[in-house]
């Protein structure tokens, strides 16, 4: 074993040094066409993971983890290990007990959050993991706190309009994607009106190392409220930091006529398309699972395909998929051929586990 991690991971080196060779570069972690990485959320165990695999007869490629603002990625790191994943890493700018807004747009734009996205930086650089970094999805969506709209339909305004998401959107992707001197991502941030990259405690390090992440920009495909403003061109960070495209869409929510005019936007045309989320809600629809698996395997540029379980049990989690045996067998049946990639080819199983935490001073 311990060997077989040793070449696993001279092979990853290999294949991070040709990836990073030169300048600074995106990176899209796309697979092999025609093949769709499969994927399932994070509810927090590994117990968890293995039970929907078990149910799917499947193991899923990617494991969608949802974070607060600024949360430690430890514990999630050992899952990540555990279940021979590759991340997908949800960040949020809301408290996952309370609610409450952590940091606004407009904050993170202007640095106020740089301590968490040089923490991010380091972690994925340090360690050559492979991941898909999802800032701040469904920012159409009124009752999320990064949204520049009320549910009533008016603008938020102050520090919560389109242009600061956009902006705390740019500024993530160019400090979490680092690859540049502090001199050069500094350079980045002028370019674009934003102030040089900050610390709370002590200067920032002198370069940031080339993270092997990719970063997916994923509104609703049509808007929560559907008014001016609200839809998903209105949050278009611009092609240069974002590498893939996703959305998220429903049972009950099956607005097909907006997940097509998402997947044909011209803004982020050529770039690769991620369903971000996905799953049946409400009721057993083996249909809803049909279509949909039918839609993503007549659009080519649709690569990664994540299920949402929701977290809970079954009586608190209308989208526990225990609540729908035909559901269930449906997309078992469905994901069955070979194109729906169980593993990625670079994992988080080749990595070693933490070193122990330091014992605290007494």
């Amino acid at each position: 074993m311990y060997w077989r991690r040793v070449r696993q991971a001279t092979v990853l080196a290999v294949v991070l040094a040709g990836l990073f060779a030169g300048q600074a570069r995106a990176l899209t972690l796309v697979p092999p066409k025609p093949s769709v990485l499969f994927g399932v959320s994070d509810k927090g165990t590994t117990q968890e993971f293995n039970e929907f695999a078990e149910s799917m007869a499947k193991h899923p490629a990617l494991l969608e983890t949802f974070h607060p603002w600024g949360n430690s990625l430890n514990a999630a790191y050992e899952r990540w290990r555990e279940t021979a994943t590759r991340p997908v890493l949800h960040i949020s700018t809301a408290d996952d007990q309370t609610l409450a807004e952590l940091i606004t747009p407009a904050q993170i734009a202007l640095g106020y959050g740089d301590d968490y996205l040089l923490q991010l930086n380091d972690f994925f650089a340090k360690r050559g993991l492979l991941a898909y970094i999802r800032p701040l999805g469904e920012p159409n969506r009124c009752l999320n706190a990064w949204s520049a709209v009320n549910c009533d339909g008016t603008q938020k305004g102050g520090e919560h309009t389109t242009g600061w998401y956009k902006q705390a959107f740019r500024r993530i992707a160019a400090i979490v994607r680092g690859g540049q001197t502090l001199e050069g991502v500094n350079a980045t941030l002028a370019e674009i009106g934003l102030p040089p990259v900050t610390r709370t405690k002590g200067p920032p390090p002198t370069s940031l190392p080339a993270a092997p992440v990719s970063i997916v920009w994923s509104p609703l495909p049509g808007g929560s409220p559907r008014v001016k403003g609200n839809f998903p061109g209105n949050y278009w960070p611009g092609a240069r930091w974002v590498d893939w495209a996703g959305t998220d869409f429903y049972s009950n929510y099956p607005a097909w006529k907006d997940l097509n005019r998402f997947y044909t936007g011209k803004q982020w045309k050529g770039k690769p398309i991620a369903l971000t989320e996905w799953a049946v809600a409400g009721k057993d629809d083996p249909r809803f699972v049909k279509q949909l698996i039918a839609w993503t395997v007549k659009h080519p540029r649709v690569r990664m395909l994540v299920y949402y379980t929701g977290f809970g049990t079954a009586t608190e989690n209308p989208y526990d998929l225990s609540l729908y045996p035909r559901t269930t067998n449906t997309l078992r049946l469905k994901i069955r051929r070979p194109t729906f990639l169980q593993y990625a080819e670079y994992n988080a199983s080749t990595l070693p586990p933490l070193p122990p935490a330091a014992p605290k001073k007494p």
